[in-house]
């Protein structure tokens, strides 16, 4: 059986977290855009609504795979595909500060909701109700005729 020489598998690699350190901000260039997820697909791909109104199919880089998790919610930079308008590639995540840090620069439009899963709008909203007054004996105190005795 041989020795161990190394110091650990990809247990030990697996444990460590280097993207933690401040990294400099970088805005979008030409071809690239911001987007953020709308779901997520599985098998490396997303499905994100770009900042330019358009919804794209992406892919996320095999450099980002294994390494950064990509959430439904997450702020992206994409680049776009000159062959197809409809698909784009993950080149980047931003973390909640950066994004915050975007949309401070104004590069980010203002409606871009920063750190929230529920990316879509009007859900979760109170539905107001109305209750109607009932006395004691069960009958409604409206002068509507109650149908149940007539």
């Amino acid at each position: 059986m041989p020795k161990n020489k190394g110091k650990g598998g990809k247990n030990r690699r697996r444990g460590r977290n280097d993207n933690e350190e401040k990294r400099e901000l970088q805005f979008k260039e030409d071809g690239q855009e911001y987007a953020q997820v709308i779901k997520m697909l599985g098998n490396g791909r997303l499905e994100a609504l770009c900042f330019d109104g358009t919804k794209r199919l992406c892919h996320i880089r095999g450099k980002l795979r294994k390494k950064v998790w990509v959430n439904q919610g997450d702020i992206v930079l994409v680049g776009l595909r000159d062959y197809q308008d409809d698909k784009a590639d993950v080149i980047l995540r931003y973390n909640a500060d950066e994004a915050r840090s975007l949309k401070a620069y104004g590069e980010l439009p203002e409606h871009a909701k920063i750190n929230e899963t529920d990316t879509f709008e009007g859900a979760g909203e109170d539905i107001p109700f109305e209750f109607a007054d009932v006395d004691d004996d069960g009958s409604n105190s409206d002068s509507e005729p109650d149908l149940d005795t007539l």
